[in-house]
């Protein structure tokens, strides 16, 4: 028993000397006592209490650097009320392990206000199941492969989540040629699906009747609709945990995310940082509205560059009321008169609006013109002019809008267009509000040849901006080609699998292409606001967040308020020469203009009066 206790008490002793010379080497490696010595003298006259705060200081910055220990992924609730995924970054801080930060990322899967319950039940499965998958990614092997990594080497991080994707994508692709394979081989194999109809021809002239100059041109069929990119089931897991690591960085770096961001991509410590431009959603008119128009699926406004985000979205706020206004002072509808054996003409349609889930109200309109003639007046009766206070973008959205049994473009309820006739429709709404200065997704993808004559077209005199049209970043980082179709820029979005490296690449790309860059929030949003970090560190020239409604975008608006609020105080809030319009006109004198009118913003953030008067924002935009 004595022999017993003395041999565990010699172990226990010589173990006890050898941790005693590893710390003597350890401190006598890193001269901790002369380090002790000056942080006591520097600290002879304070208290107790901050000496020991300075030691532990001291210590800390000898102490092993933070490591990823955990990574946890958790089914969570967006904007809508649909499932999502959640990331949670724990960290071994001084040997203890710590909950650092969460990220939400907000699904790929588009909002649809009329679907059939078949197709709404089937999305929710899909949905639902690329969810779990993504936790059951996160909880499993991501946290082993992420175990022990720095947060700080974010390229490292997204390189191993990058071979983890691609494992995966091989994964499912052996899976699905198994499953081939295991079919009846003796099952016919079925015939390939016959071409689809060319579109009916158009009917003959009557007698008489003008003829124009598009019906010489025999029409071609139209192309059919490509397919859609496969989207692997759980890739949300690489986006999030990638962004969710940028994030963990930055806090433990006692740094705010968009610096971070900005370090990733300009690979020095930047001296000025801008904010992007507000496309904010203010009446949505597109497919799923009440009315006949089904063009404008967004009509967005852009406050001028030389106000500032706060500004611009006050400005905004007291338009979108006058609108709420106009709404509630319908009038009534008109007594129907009889006219001839035709029956009644029909009275005025009462004006009616919803919220949508963009965050905009969703107003019933018979023409094209009527929502923008809404916004013009309103302006007019608030002294602000359009193209110089503010300017206009319209998303068109004409994928949503195409019947491909009549080969054309539905625009508004039973009026259909051909591309040719779309194309004039968009010269002459150019034309005619020259304060539009971007069309987003004004044709299809498969329209390639009518991008181009669009382009050529109004490309000097607005932004032709690829949106559902454009490219995924995974390909367009593949292909290094951002001209198809050919545009004026894309909108990008954190989606699927992005890393956070895969965004600092493509925006390089674009911007070495001179391609205008927009980012984009996602139809069914979250409220984590990490995506205004993304682009204002990235350096994008605009932000597309939605309305000025919905607790998941407002949380947006109000982190693009904080930042430029907090680089106004650090004095590196700057002004990119790019953030003027007046470059898509041709006359020098109206560049010149612009270039004065577009001023750095000083000093302290500009405040102003309450309540917001119309003539003086005009006031402030002018003499910027």
């Amino acid at each position: 028993m004595g022999e017993e206790g003395g041999g565990r008490s010699f172990g226990t002793a010589r173990e006890l000397q050898k941790l005693k010379q590893q710390a003597m080497e350890y401190y006598r490696e890193n001269d901790v006592p002369r380090r002790l010595e000056e942080l006591l003298n520097s600290t002879f006259y304070l208290q107790p209490a901050d000496v020991y705060g300075h030691l532990a200081n001291c210590f800390a910055k000898l102490a092993k650097p933070p490591t990823i220990c955990k990574v946890v992924g958790k089914n969570v609730l967006d904007g809508l009320g649909l499932p999502t995924l959640q990331v949670e970054i724990f960290c071994t801080i001084q040997n203890f392990p710590k909950n650092v930060c969460s990220v939400v990322i907000s699904t790929h899967f588009e909002v649809h206000e009329n679907i059939s319950p078949e197709l709404a039940e089937a999305e929710q499965v899909e949905r639902l199941a690329a969810v779990s998958t993504a936790v059951q990614w996160v909880n499993g092997t991501i946290t082993e492969e992420l175990w022990g990594m720095v947060p700080s080497h974010q390229a490292e991080v997204d390189q191993v989540l990058r071979t983890f994707f691609e494992n995966k994508v091989q994964e499912d692709k052996e899976r699905r040629e198994l499953e081939k394979s295991l079919e009846d081989p003796t099952a016919p194999i079925p015939l390939p699906l016959p071409p689809p109809p060319p579109p009916p021809q158009p009917p003959a002239k009557k007698k008489g009747q003008k003829q124009g100059r598009n019906d010489t041109v025999t029409e071609k069929p139209i192309l059919p609709p490509e397919p859609a990119e496969p989207v692997l089931s759980g890739s949300m897991a690489i986006g999030a945990v990638s962004l969710a690591v940028a994030k963990t960085s930055a806090i433990l770096g006692n740094n705010p995310l968009y610096l971070n961001i900005a370090l990733l991509k300009q690979q020095e410590q930047p001296a000025k940082l801008t904010v992007p431009l507000l496309m904010v959603s203010l009446v949505s008119c597109g497919k799923a509205s009440p009315g006949k128009l089904n063009l404008m699926k967004e009509l967005m406004c852009i406050p001028h560059p030389g106000l500032t985000a706060k500004q611009g979205v006050e400005m905004l706020l007291e338009i979108q009321k006058h609108i709420n206004k106009t709404i509630e002072m319908t009038p009534p509808p008109k007594t129907e008169t009889r006219k001839g054996h035709n029956g009644s003409k029909r009275g005025q349609q009462p004006i009616t609006g919803k919220m949508s889930h963009l965050g905009c109200l969703t107003i019933n309109y018979d023409t094209i013109e009527q929502p923008l003639l809404l916004i013009q007046g309103i302006c007019a009766n608030l002294g602000l002019d359009m193209g110089t206070n503010l300017h206009l973008a319209i998303n068109c959205a004409a994928h949503e809008l195409m019947d491909y049994n009549k080969g054309k473009y539905e625009v508004m309820t039973g009026i259909h267009k051909n591309t040719a006739e779309m194309l004039d429709l968009y010269v002459d709404l150019i034309n005619k509000f020259p304060s539009i200065i971007a069309l987003i997704d004004p044709f299809r993808k498969e329209d390639s040849e009518q991008w181009e004559s669009i382009y050529n077209t109004l490309g000097s005199r607005c932004y032709i901006i690829a949106g559902a049209a454009s490219k995924s970043i995974s390909q367009l980082l593949e292909g290094g080609n951002n001209s198809t179709p050919k545009s004026s820029g894309v909108i990008i979005k954190h989606t699927n699998q992005t890393t956070v490296s895969d965004l600092v690449e493509v925006t390089n790309l674009l911007d070495s292409k001179q391609h205008i860059t927009v980012f984009g929030s996602t139809e069914g949003e979250s409220s984590d606001d990490s995506l205004v970090d993304l682009a204002i560190g990235l350096g994008v020239r605009f932000i597309k967040l939605g309305g000025l409604s919905r607790g998941e975008r407002v949380t947006k608006y109000n982190r693009l308020f904080t930042i430029e609020e907090e680089l106004v105080q650090n004095g590196t809030l700057g002004c990119n020469e790019g953030h003027t319009f007046f470059s898509l006109n041709d006359e020098v004198e109206t560049g010149t203009k612009a270039s004065k009118a577009v001023a750095p913003v000083t000093g302290e953030l500009p405040e102003l009066p309450e309540p917001v008067f119309p003539t003086e924002l005009m006031e402030a935009s002018a003499n910027a």
